[in-house]
C-alpha cells in the first residue's frame, strides 16, 4: 500500500506481520526487545497518510521501542481475538490503547469479519425481527448499515445502540483483562470524551463511546490520557500529508500530524508516570 503526496515521493508502509499474529502491521519490522511499548488502536495508530505517526514519535521521546500494532477501522474484536497479538502485547511494559468506536464488533444484532471490523458481514435473527422491512443483502460496511437502520426507525435504532454500547463495555474489560499489563487508554479523536456520542450516527470516532462508558472501564487500566484535536488542529495537521490526488476526500476523515504530535506528548508523559 503507498500514497503519493502530489507526484513529489510515495510514503511506504513497509507492510509487516509479527509472531503468530493474522494481522499485517505498519512497519518497518522491529526485532522486538523487551521491555517495549506496545499502541494498539484503528486507523490513526496505524497513521494513515501520516509519515511519522504517534507511536514513532513516542518511541522517539522515550527513548523506549514502541511498536506499532495499529489496524485500520480496528474495533475491539481485532485485538481481542488474534490470540499471537495478545501475546504481544502481553510481553510488553505498557499498552497503549487507543478508544475504538462500539460499532466495529460483533453483538447480537451482527457479526463483523474478525480482521476488518468495519465489514459488516451478516445480520442475526434478533436485528431481522426488530428491522423485518430492511434488506440486509445490500450492506457491506457497518457505517452503511447503521446509518441506513437509523434512517428507516430512530427510535427502534436506540435499542440498536444500547446493545452495541453494553458489548463494548464488556468486551474492553475483557481485552484488559487478557492482556494483563499497563494500560494506557487513549482517547484520539476530534472531541472530547464529554461530546462523546452527542452526534449520534453521524459522529467521529469513537462512534457512540460517552463518558459513562469510559468510566466504566477505567478502574482497569492505569492510566487515561485525553487528546481532543480542534478543527484548527485538523486543519493544520492536513499539511504534511501524504496522499495521492485521488485520496485528498479521505484524508479529511483523519486527524492529522498535529494530534499525533499532541498525542506523542500526552503518552510520553503518562508512560513517564508508570515507570
Amino acid at each position: 500500500m503507498a500514497y503519493e503526496r502530489r507526484g513529489k515521493r510515495v510514503l511506504n508502509y513497509q507492510m509487516c506481520r509479527y509472531g503468530t499474529s493474522k494481522h499485517l502491521f505498519r512497519g518497518p519490522r522491529k526485532k522486538l526487545t523487551v521491555p517495549y511499548v506496545a499502541a494498539f488502536g484503528g486507523t490513526e495508530t496505524f497513521g494513515t497518510y501520516v509519515e511519522h505517526p504517534y507511536p514513532e514519535l513516542l518511541q522517539l521521546g522515550l527513548g523506549t521501542q514502541v511498536v506499532n500494532f495499529g489496524c485500520q477501522n480496528a474495533g475491539v474484536d481485532a485485538f481481542l481475538h488474534d490470540h499471537g497479538l495478545l501475546m504481544l502485547g502481553q510481553r510488553a511494559r505498557v499498552v497503549v490503547l487507543q478508544v475504538p468506536g462500539a460499532h466495529n464488533m460483533s453483538n447480537r444484532f451482527y457479526s463483523v469479519h474478525p480482521r476488518r471490523n468495519d465489514r459488516f458481514l451478516r445480520s442475526s435473527n434478533l436485528l431481522k425481527e426488530l428491522y423485518s422491512e430492511v434488506d440486509f443483502t445490500r450492506f457491506r460496511c457497518t457505517r452503511h448499515l447503521l446509518t441506513a437502520l437509523h434512517d428507516v426507525s430512530a427510535d427502534r435504532f436506540t435499542l440498536v445502540v444500547d446493545e452495541l454500547r453494553t458489548a463494548w463495555v464488556a468486551r474492553m474489560k475483557l481485552l484488559i483483562a487478557k492482556l494483563e499489563c499497563d494500560i494506557v487508554l487513549l482517547w484520539l479523536a476530534d472531541h472530547g470524551i464529554d461530546e462523546g456520542a452527542t452526534q449520534g450516527v453521524a459522529g467521529s470516532d469513537p462512534l457512540f463511546v460517552d463518558r459513562e462508558m469510559m468510566q466504566a472501564i477505567a478502574p482497569f487500566v492505569s492510566e487515561t490520557v485525553e487528546v481532543a484535536i480542534t478543527r484548527q488542529d485538523k486543519e493544520a495537521g492536513r499539511q504534511g500529508l501524504v496522499y495521492g490526488d485521488m485520496e485528498e476526500p479521505a484524508t479529511r476523515q483523519v486527524l492529522g500530524i498535529v494530534a499525533h504530535q499532541k498525542a506523542s506528548r500526552a503518552l510520553r508523559d503518562a508512560i513517564d508516570r508508570l515507570r
